[in-house]
């Protein structure tokens, strides 16, 4: 099993007063799923995602990906293993303002003390597979919202990571740029055996999943299978990342 959620509660302090985010959740997620997550603001959904992903560390219970007990992990160790192992896709694309397009892909490995001229050949292939070949040099302020978001995509796969993490992927995009993300992690889920975990409030984007799981008040309110369709050609470039 790829991800393991044991007993995971999650309480933050509003005020003095305690809230409790999460509440007892325990789930597992294989390899090759694509999962969407849904729920009303404030029903967990992002604090999951956030665990799943060590962006944050549970009041209790384990979270456990790939076999690692990432809650044990230090806050360098952690680190490291969010580098190497998961790839981040953000609503907001979480693009630096100073770096190229090129650079912002290449980031990861930049911070892992790789060489510049050794990321530049995988991070260019990347680019150009999302159609950005001609906008490597450009920084973000440089490039509309769906292509920064398709930079975000390529720096998500940089790593060739077993789990991608999206947290509303779609939600400042256009229908036709938002369904091209959706068919293109689709495709990825479907023939490199990733697996994908998109928290989203949109049914639409949702029914690309091959799950959804609701929540509602810090708790799993359903979990269930999708049927789903053969997905579309892909839009951008070939797969094999």
């Amino acid at each position: 099993m790829l991800l393991k959620l044991q007993n995971v509660t999650k309480t933050y302090l509003s005020g003095e007063q305690p809230v409790e985010a999460l509440k007892n959740i325990s789930l597992e997620i294989g390899s090759g799923q694509f999962v969407s997550i849904m729920g009303p603001s404030g029903s967990g959904k992002s604090t999951l995602l956030h665990l799943m992903g060590g962006l944050d560390r549970p009041t209790s219970g384990r979270v456990i990906v790939n076999d690692q007990a990432i809650e044990t992990l230090s806050d360098d160790e952690v680190s490291k293993f969010r580098r190497r192992n998961l790839g981040f896709i953000f609503q907001f694309f979480n693009l630096l303002p100073t770096l190229t397009a090129l650079e912002n892909v290449a980031l990861p490995r930049l911070l892992e003390n790789h060489k510049m001229k050794d990321i530049t050949p995988r991070a260019t292939e990347l680019l150009k597979m999302m159609n950005l070949g001609n906008r490597l040099d450009h920084r973000p302020n440089q490039l509309s919202g769906g292509e920064m978001q398709r930079v975000a995509i390529a720096r998500a796969l940089l790593s060739k990571p077993l789990l991608i993490l999206a947290d509303e992927p779609t939600g400042n995009l256009d229908s036709k740029t938002g369904e091209s993300i959706l068919n293109l992690l689709s495709n990825m889920v479907r023939e490199n055996g990733q697996t994908v975990v998109m928290v989203t409030h949109d049914l639409n984007a949702a029914s690309y999943g091959t799950r959804l799981i609701k929540f509602r008040d810090g708790s799993i309110a359903s979990d269930q299978m999708i049927s789903q369709p053969e997905p579309p050609p892909l839009i951008w470039g070939n797969l094999d990342v």
